[in-house]
């Protein structure tokens, strides 16, 4: 891995911050909203400034009063007391010196349990991003066309299945089980919970499949690659593990017809590469040196 001097420096910053706008992914939504968050952090940094700037002066404002209020509202459908918001607002007094207390001490330093929280509110809020980005048509259209079984009319499946039991986790452990070893050449016929569905269906239609065993599982047919067992798939009816044989393709919908579960499908599908994108971005922003033993 690359190997060079801690970032010091208004020249240095500046300079990073131009190559990182300068990449190409930098045109990516995602890629906007983590570099923002970026910015703050090389800003602090550059500034040298606390974690907490503001000492030990604590101002509860009126719209954190109302937020509270709001908060405790919803949980018991009505509306607090002047002692039980007095209460409240102490409660938030309290949490905040001894967050601030600790920011002193530096508990947050070399934390795992903390590295890890923030690491996952930072992917909740990548992938938040992610959900809210808007694809053109154009991209929408080309989803379209390479999943023709997806959302073509009229489409036939021809598949095996069977059945795990209840969508729960003894369904998703016995899933985890059966699947490499049905790929291994076990019998499937023999390996599934027992239940009053075909094992085997032959060119039966999509709106035929939803109806009796659900959108979900229609869609789990969608997205398997033919001739491949898969699964846990889920339907009306529990887990299944699925394996579709042949797929006839019917006329494909107009793009206007469909626009929103192809938006949904798009988001689902691209929502991890564009995720992965923006943090290659971030990382070339950062020395690494490994020192190994």
């Amino acid at each position: 891995m690359a190997s060079a001097a801690p970032i010091t420096g208004r020249m240095t910053i500046q300079s990073l911050w131009s190559r990182i706008t300068a990449h190409p992914l930098s045109r990516e939504p995602l890629v906007h909203f983590l570099l923002a968050g970026l910015a703050v952090f090389l800003f602090s940094a550059w500034r040298g400034e606390p974690a907490d700037p503001s000492s030990r002066a604590i101002t509860v404002s009126a719209s954190q009063v109302s937020a509270l209020a709001e908060n405790y509202a919803r949980t018991w459908q009505r509306p607090p007391s002047g002692g039980e918001l007095d209460a409240l607002i102490e409660d938030w007094i309290k949490e905040e010196i001894l967050y601030r207390e600790a920011l002193r001490l530096g508990l947050e330093a070399d934390d795992t349990v903390i590295r890890r929280r923030l690491r996952s509110k930072m992917e909740f809020l990548a992938r938040a991003e992610a959900e809210a980005a808007q694809p053109d048509d154009t991209a929408l259209q080309t989803m379209i066309e390479r999943n023709p079984a997806r959302y073509a009319e009229g489409a036939r499946y021809s598949f095996d299945q069977l059945w795990l039991g209840a969508n729960d986790d003894k369904g998703l452990a016995r899933g985890a089980e059966l699947l490499p070893q049905i790929k291994a050449g076990r019998d499937w016929r023999t390996a599934g919970e027992n239940i009053t569905l075909p094992p085997s269906l032959d060119q039966a239609q999509a709106d035929a499949i939803a109806r009796d065993f659900g959108e979900v599982f229609l869609e789990g047919l969608a997205r398997s690659k033919t001739g491949e067992w898969h699964g846990p798939v889920e339907s009306g009816f529990g887990l299944h593990l699925v394996r579709v044989r042949t797929v006839e393709a019917g006329k494909l919908p107009a793009l206007d017809t469909v626009r929103q579960r192809v938006t949904n499908d798009w988001r689902a599908d691209t929502a991890k590469e564009r995720e992965a994108r923006a943090y290659a971005v971030l990382r070339e922003a950062y020395a690494i040196r490994v020192e190994k033993p």
